[in-house]
C-alpha cells in the first residue's frame, strides 16, 4: 500500500506532522547500554515504551483507524558469546506491519537473543517501534547520541540527562486534527540539499542493496526516495548512515574472503542468508558480520 506524496493531502499533512510530535517527558525512559571499565560511568540511550506508540496512535485515529501484524522466524544454532563465555544459542527475528488507514503502510524487523530473557516481546516492541518511525512517530529518538552520566554502586544512573527542546512536545500550534489529538507539532521544516549528495545517495542502492537502501531512507530521511528527504540534516543523517552500511558490506566480503568458501556458504545457510547483495535489513547484515568475525577467530585459534 504506497503512498503517493504528490498527492498527500492537507489532511494528512497535519496528521504526518501529529505523529512526529515528540512524547511528553513522562514518557521517555532512559537504560544504560554499557559502562566504563570500572563501572562508575554508563552511556544512556533514551526510548518510549510501545504503548506510548499505541497511545499516540489512538489518540489520532481511534483503535479502529490503524492495525498491525507480526511474522515471527527463528535462527538456531547460533554462537554468541555471553558473560565472555562462548554459548550456542539462537535469534528470534520479527518483521512488524503497520498499517494507519487513509496513510498507508510500513514495516520494520526486530530481533533479540533467544536466550534472553522475554526475547519475543523486546523484538516485538523493536519491529513495531521501527515500522511506527517510517510514518514519523517516536523518530526522533533516533537523534539522540549517547550521554555518559555517573553511575551509582548498583550501577544505576544518578541522574537523567535533561531533554533537549527539540525533544519536547510543541503547544499551541493550529490547523485541523481529530479530536483527540491535542495539539499537532509544526510540519516537517524543508530546507535546500545537496544534488551531488543525493546522486550518491541514490549510488548505494548498487552497494548495499534495495532493502537496506529503503530502510536507511525511511529509518533516517522520512523518505522513499533520495530525491524526497526534506532538508539538508536528513539528507546527511542518510548519507552518514548510507556509508556505515556500505562499510559493513566491505567487511562482510573481506571475511568472507578470510574464511574461505566453504565456512562462509555454511554461515549463510545457518542465517538464512541468499547473498550479501540481496540482504533483507540493516539487522541482518549486523547478524553477518558479528557471525563472519567468530568463524574467522575460530579459524586462527
Amino acid at each position: 500500500m504506497a503512498i503517493d506524496e504528490s498527492k498527500v493531502s492537507p489532511e494528512s499533512s497535519i496528521l504526518f506532522s501529529q505523529l512526529a510530535e515528540p512524547f511528553a517527558p513522562s514518557e521517555i525512559k532512559w537504560r544504560v547500554t554499557h559502562t566504563n571499565h570500572n563501572g562508575t560511568r554508563g552511556a544512556l540511550i533514551a526510548f518510549a515504551d510501545p504503548r506510548a506508540y499505541t497511545d499516540r496512535l489512538n489518540q489520532l485515529f481511534t483503535p479502529m483507524g490503524w492495525t498491525r501484524t507480526y511474522e515471527v522466524a527463528t535462527l538456531s544454532s547460533v554462537t554468541r558469546t555471553k558473560k565472555d563465555k562462548l554459548i550456542q544459542t539462537g535469534k528470534v527475528l520479527v518483521t512488524c506491519t503497520l498499517t494507519i488507514h487513509g496513510l498507508g503502510c510500513h514495516s520494520g524487523s526486530g530481533e533479540e537473543w533467544a536466550d534472553e530473557e522475554n526475547a519475543m516481546t523486546a523484538a516485538e516492541a523493536q519491529a513495531f517501534k521501527r515500522a511506527a518511525s517510517c510514518f514519523g512517530l517516536g523518530r526522533y529518538l533516533y537523534n539522540f547520541l549517547k550521554m555518559w552520566v555517573p553511575l551509582d554502586e548498583n550501577r544505576q544512573p544518578t541522574y537523567f540527562p535533561k531533554l533537549p527542546h527539540w525533544a519536547l512536545p510543541k503547544v499551541g500550534s493550529s490547523g485541523r486534527r481529530h479530536p483527540a489529538s491535542g495539539p499537532h507539532p509544526p510540519a516537517t521544516q524543508r530546507s535546500p540539499i545537496d544534488p551531488k549528495t543525493t546522486a550518491r545517495i541514490e549510488e548505494f542502492r548498487r552497494i548495499v542493496g534495495a532493502a537496506i537502501h529503503g530502510e536507511i531512507l525511511c529509518r533516517a530521511g522520512h523518505a522513499r526516495r533520495a530525491s524526497d528527504i526534506p532538508n539538508a540534516q536528513f539528507q546527511a543523517n542518510v548519507a552518514e548512515a548510507m556509508e556505515r552500511a556500505s562499510r559493513g558490506i566491505d567487511k562482510a566480503n573481506s571475511l568472507a574472503e578470510q574464511i574461505g568458501e566453504a565456512p562462509f556458504i555454511a554461515v549463510m545457510d545457518r542465517l538464512q542468508i541468499e547473498s550479501i547483495t540481496t540482504l533483507p535489513s540493516l539487522g541482518s547484515l549486523k547478524l553477518l558480520v558479528a557471525e563472519l568475525e567468530r568463524e574467522a577467530a575460530r579459524s586462527v585459534a
